[in-house]
């Protein structure tokens, strides 16, 4: 019977510490299994300048925060960041987190979590970066950036930095159900000694 035989890469902590590995490993994969694209969460855009560099060839798409995430009428991707992405020649996607929005503004009204949240959490016992990079697929998916049921890679990270890729298919998020993650390349394990 045949098999896929593809490595993971677990990091002893989270952090990112790990960013240039991930970024390396990430490449690596794509290279390997021809994709062309791959998708990297970046809130103030260091990593997202870090992968536009690191990455170049490749057909990067940088995903931020909303405007508004962390302070009303605040965009946390610094303008530089910015600039310095777009002259690698990445793309940059900012929009409604997938896992929030209304759902979030229910919770911090009424005290209730609603599906979104739920989902993120289920996403969380993975890890943070696995929950990320579902979501950010979903956001680039719904914006048209990346056609649904092709695979690419996803890039994420714990709170900053990148320490978690994966290969996945994107769905859009009305269709959450049939995004399917492929392979895990890398993801922190905090629970090995």
């Amino acid at each position: 019977m045949p098999e896929i035989i593809a490595s993971c890469t677990y990091f002893v902590q989270p952090g990112p510490e790990n960013t240039a590995r991930t970024l390396e490993l990430a490449r690596a994969r794509a290279e390997r299994l021809r994709i062309p694209q791959v998708l990297v969460a970046s809130t103030s855009g260091a990593t997202g300048t870090l992968a536009a560099k690191a990455l170049q060839g490749l057909d990067v798409i940088v995903v931020t925060h909303s405007a508004g995430f962390a302070r009303p009428d605040t965009q946390e991707l610094t303008a530089e960041n910015r600039a310095a992405i777009e002259a690698s020649g990445a793309r940059i996607l900012t929009c409604q987190h997938a896992f929030g929005g209304v759902g979030r503004a229910v919770r911090k009204k009424l005290g209730t979590y609603q599906v979104d949240e739920i989902m993120a959490y289920t996403l969380r016992t993975f890890c943070e970066g696995i929950k990320v990079a579902a979501e950010i697929a979903l956001m680039a998916a719904d914006a048209g950036l990346v056609p649904t049921g092709e695979p690419l890679i996803a890039v994420a990270g714990t709170w900053s930095g990148a320490d978690t890729a994966v290969v996945l298919k994107p769905a859009n998020a009305q269709s959450f159900f049939d995004l399917r993650f492929l392979e895990i390349i890398c993801m922190p394990s905090p629970g090995h000694p």
